[in-house]
């Protein structure tokens, strides 16, 4: 029957403007469900009643003063629903940092907020502690195409906002990194990412230094075929010609510029763009051309035909496009760069950029996530953090500058994981980003950092909690002996298991359940 007829047992609606047909007793938000139109949620769970705690999913409806929750507001025949406007937009965002505003939890961890690359090191850490080191060094890679290199010269900013300093001494995040790097190049068959289909592009990139390795790498990943031309004999560009052999060996470089060439990647050494090759030849063949030639004249990138400005080459700093649309620059070419490990991320940044010109999509730079962060934090906050290092032994300063594998692995122990291990999969986080919810727009006093540790190695952090009351109703439903439960009157009310008693107590047979279902990163896993 088609919709909009009376059926028994049936009613009609319009959602943003869509008719839609649902059985009577429905929600709004499955009768949009049911069309495809998405509203966000963090307290609603298909099989307990609505909890109506969160109030982002907040719609208007045609007739009623206020907005209303589409989790527990029946559809009404003939209903006029509205989900998408400037007043529901704002309506979420507010309820969205209201919930941010006493949050006390990091999404990602200092080090990798300090990271030039945004690599997940405590990622990374997790993965060494635990021995897995191939998958070390694919979380790597995800972000860094050298590591064994920047395991040699990078300045390791990530371990001067590590955490663990604060009580003892911070990890050796630099040297973990090259001894997994290191690990994977001693292989038969070293790592090598999966490469997306080709999609028939071309990109010639100038130069071979930090970069342009980066740069090949990433676009190579996703498809590209990839040329980097240079005029020395070898590949490396300052990586090789600037830096000496006992800081940064030459076989280290040769072997991660090896892995890159095994991607597919062409070199053609000795050829100096300029004399043997013009920008206009490399436009005329290819779809798209990158510039990673280091530190240069205002008169060479005049040469070039490139526009400048007072800082020298004009560029968008969030995509890396210049004046020509199809011509990317990055690395020293960019004044004050400096650091490998910036032009390394450089080449990542301007590989986004390229692909989404290459594919007619707006060329637009990629928006860093949303990130709740602590900042300092008191001394008995941070034992807090160092119990769950399961190791209580004080960490001393590295003092050597090689690690073997075990040396590393229990190195990486000493993380204090500081980082939400939901951070990928937060709900709050993900609608925060979505609706532009600042962290500090309304400022309060943020809850004291607690950490506890239960069953089957889940870990509840109460200051993540937005008391959406989801895990409560889950131990009721299943009959936990002593589950979860409110405790406290307003602003103050925490969830917690009853009469202090632990959390494993708490949830001796929902652990899993609980932990699948919480939006936040209040309940995981170890």
């Amino acid at each position: 029957m088609s919709i909009g007829t009376e059926r028994p047992g049936f009613l009609t609606l319009t959602i943003d403007g869509k008719i839609t047909e649902v059985p009577e007793g429905s929600t709004i938000l499955e009768a949009a469900e049911s069309i495809g139109i998405r509203i966000p949620t963090l307290c609603y769970l298909k099989e307990i009643p609505p909890l109506t705690s969160c109030m982002i999913c907040v719609v208007k409806v045609d007739g009623k003063r206020n907005l209303v929750p589409s989790c527990a507001t029946l559809a009404e025949e003939g209903m006029i629903v509205t989900n998408d406007a400037p007043e529901i937009y704002a309506a979420r965002k507010t309820a969205l940092e209201l919930l941010l505003s006493d949050h006390a939890g990091d999404c990602m961890g200092p080090c990798q907020v300090a990271c030039p690359a945004s690599m997940d090191i405590p990622a990374m850490l997790r993965y060494m502690a635990e021995g897995q080191y191939e998958k070390a060094i694919e979380t790597i890679k995800e972000h860094i195409a050298l590591p064994a290199v920047t395991g040699y010269i990078c300045p390791a900013p990530c371990e001067k906002v590590c955490r663990r300093g604060q009580m003892d001494a911070p990890i050796s995040i630099k040297l973990v990194k090259r001894c997994a790097a290191l690990i994977d190049l001693a292989q038969k068959s070293p790592y090598k990412p999966d490469l997306l289909s080709d999609i028939n592009k071309k990109v010639a990139i100038i130069g071979s230094g930090p970069a342009g390795l980066g740069a090949a790498y990433h676009l190579k990943k996703n498809g590209v075929s990839c040329t980097i031309f240079d005029d020395h004999d070898k590949p490396g560009g300052m990586l090789r010609y600037e830096i000496p052999e006992q800081k940064l060996p030459g076989s280290i470089l040769d072997a991660e510029i090896e892995q890159i060439r095994c991607l597919g990647v062409e070199f053609r050494q000795g050829v100096h763009i300029g004399r043997d090759l013009t920008l206009k030849d490399l436009m005329e063949s290819f779809d798209a051309v990158f510039l990673g030639i280091g530190n240069v004249s205002e008169n060479s990138i005049k040469m070039f035909g490139l526009d400048t400005d007072q800082k020298g080459l004009k560029i968008n700093r969030d995509t890396l496009q210049t004046s020509m649309p199809n011509v990317f620059a990055g690395g020293d070419i960019r004044k004050g760069l400096k650091l490998a490990v910036r032009s390394l991320a450089d080449g990542r940044k301007a590989a986004e950029g390229i692909l989404k010109f290459l594919k007619g999509e707006a060329v637009t730079g990629n928006v860093r996530p949303f990130n709740s962060r602590m900042g300092k934090i008191g001394q008995e906050e941070l034992s807090l953090f160092t119990d769950s290092t399961g190791t209580n032994k004080p960490h001393v300063i590295n003092t050597f500058d090689e690690m073997d594998k075990e040396e590393a692995s229990s190195e990486s122990r000493y993380c204090l994981h500081c980082d939400c291990r939901k951070k990928n999969a937060c709900r709050l986080r993900t609608f925060a980003d979505e609706y532009g919810a600042k962290e500090g727009k309304y400022v309060g006093a943020r809850r004291t950092f607690v950490r506890m540790k239960g069953v089957h190695d889940i870990v509840y952090e109460p200051g993540k909690c937005i008391s959406c009351g989801i895990c409560v109703k889950i131990t009721e439903k299943q009959g936990e002996r002593l589950g979860l439960t409110f405790i406290g009157r307003g602003f103050d009310v925490k969830v917690a298991v009853p009469f202090d008693r632990s959390i494993e107590e708490g949830l001796s047979k929902t652990a899993e359940e609980v932990v699948n279902a919480c939006p936040t990163g209040a309940l995981v896993f170890k």
